[in-house]
């Protein structure tokens, strides 16, 4: 844990509030989280998609 503050502390989001490092981390854990998601259904149900390319 200590890691983590000394990374947090020495970025960009380091002099801001906590209500700011708060909510910077909960939507990076966020946009994470969606990524994880959606690469999850990829890989279970991307042998059942069609792509189609053209104008």
């Amino acid at each position: 844990m200590d890691v983590v503050k000394e990374i947090i502390q020495s970025s960009a989001i380091g002099p801001l509030s906590f209500g700011y490092k708060s909510a910077v981390l909960i939507l990076f854990g966020l946009i994470v989280s969606i990524l994880l998601i959606m690469l999850a259904l990829l890989l279970s149900h991307g042998a059942n998609l069609t792509f189609h390319y053209g104008y």
